[in-house]
């Protein structure tokens, strides 16, 4: 009985570890830590106690395991309450799932029915051998950070449908003998399993699809925004344009009547502004001629020195709202992180775009004073106000994942560099 005491106190420990593991990576929760190993083993402990001491049934080990997963998933990793007592209430069937399965597959394999009492060791053998894949699959999860949580529950599906098929060739040998009503139950369970692998999926793509639904809400902001500074400082240039033209018939009145002294001094008036022209970027495609520009006039302001080489394809497949998105973010960000630089002589920002065959490179370099702040791998805002602070990567990824590309950002001890790659192609213009 002791034996069997300490035995279920480990196997219920790793069955925590391996859930708490598998919601980091499947809810984008943090990773596990001393801490939250330390918390899930303690109550893991704790429920094996009071149900070995008053001899509950399975099912209460089950719902109290699946709620101490949930409030350490929820509270020390961050994950989403109702998504983490889901994960676990099924991660904790699908054990006892596969601990049947183990121990009828062994019953088979040595025509031996003790495999089937998890008391005696040939069953402890079989829940152990079990046990110890959850805890090579929780050393996987952890070693392996590249695999995002797409393969996880590809993996996650492919074990479903692995226990429903494993099941139903269960029910159809004849080596050891179980019970039709145990079958059966298992069967259904196998079916739950694969209704909840569903159930979650649609929930993961509702989610996702709620976050582009944002994030396209924040682009038209942007968008709405740009547009109405980008007709604004249209209308603005026709006016002088006009202006300039009434400037020039003043100009040779006074030139014709030999009043130079006050030509000069109409000349000074209209310097500032020729000269704030003189300084204009002009590319050919108004979106980025007026994106580059306002946020240079905006970088001139907060002294932060701006340079740009731009070489941009004219009449692509680009769209101006997709490239609101893209350029006007980075440098929002760019513009954002060099004005905190203490020394205004290091603020700095320098903005290549080139194209090179059929792929559009964006470069936004800027200086910084403090290293970004990273969150499960993704870069977080360091501002404290709430709003639309902190989506604008995302926004930007978003919008260059329609052209097959991506946002990278790397930085050294003083420069942080964003790179946005996007694939395009020329249309015919009628």
């Amino acid at each position: 009985m002791t034996l069997l005491f300490f035995s279920d106190i480990l196997t219920g420990s790793l069955r925590v570890i391996a859930c708490l593991f598998l919601i980091s990576r499947l809810l984008s929760a943090n990773r596990p830590d001393k801490r939250i190993v330390l918390a899930g083993l303690s109550g893991a402990a704790v429920i094996t106690a009071v149900l070995f001491l008053t001899n509950f049934p399975g099912f209460y080990r089950i719902a109290l395991e699946a709620v101490w997963i949930a409030v350490c998933a929820a509270r020390l990793q961050k994950a989403d309450s109702r998504m983490s007592l889901f994960v676990g209430i099924f991660c904790e069937i699908a054990v006892s799932f596969w601990t049947f399965l183990f121990m009828a597959g062994m019953g088979v394999l040595f025509r031996s029915p003790a495999f089937l009492d998890d008391a005696a060791w040939n069953g402890q053998a079989a829940v152990w051998l079990l046990h110890i894949l959850l805890t090579v699959m929780a050393a996987y999860l952890s070693l392996r950070q590249e695999i995002d949580a797409k393969d996880i529950f590809r993996h996650v599906s492919a074990i479903a449908v692995a226990g429903f098929i494993a099941v139903i060739t269960l029910s159809e040998q004849t080596a050891l003998v179980i019970p039709d009503d145990t079958l059966t139950m298992w069967t259904i369970m196998s079916v739950v399993l694969m209704m909840a692998v569903l159930v979650f999926n649609m929930n993961r793509q509702y989610e996702v699809e709620k976050e582009l639904a944002r994030l396209k809400s924040e682009q038209a902001e942007l968008l709405e925004r740009d547009y109405t500074a980008l007709n604004n400082a249209y209308a603005v240039n026709a006016k002088l344009f006009h202006d300039f033209h009434n400037h020039i018939g003043a100009l040779r009145q006074l030139l014709s009547r030999e009043r130079y002294t006050e030509a000069v001094q109409y000349l000074d008036e209209l310097q500032t502004p020729v000269r704030e022209m003189n300084d204009t970027l002009w590319t050919g495609d108004e979106t980025v001629d007026y994106l580059i520009n306002s946020k240079a006039a905006a970088a001139h302001a907060d002294g932060i020195q701006l340079q740009a080489q731009v070489e941009f394809p004219r009449h692509t497949n680009i769209r101006s709202a997709d490239l609101c998105a893209i350029l006007g973010n980075l440098l929002d960000n760019a513009l954002e992180a060099a004005r905190q630089v203490p020394v205004p002589e290091q603020r700095f920002i320098s903005l290549t775009i080139r194209r090179i065959n059929q792929i559009l490179v964006i470069k936004v370099e800027n200086s910084f004073a403090a290293s970004p702040i990273q969150d499960k791998g993704q870069l977080k805002t360091s501002k404290t106000d709430s709003g639309l602070h902190g989506w604008g990567l995302k926004s930007a990824g978003t919008a260059a994942e329609k052209y097959d590309g991506m946002i990278q950002t790397t930085y050294t001890h003083d420069t942080f560099r964003a790179v946005a790659t996007l694939s395009y192609h020329g249309v015919t213009m009628e």
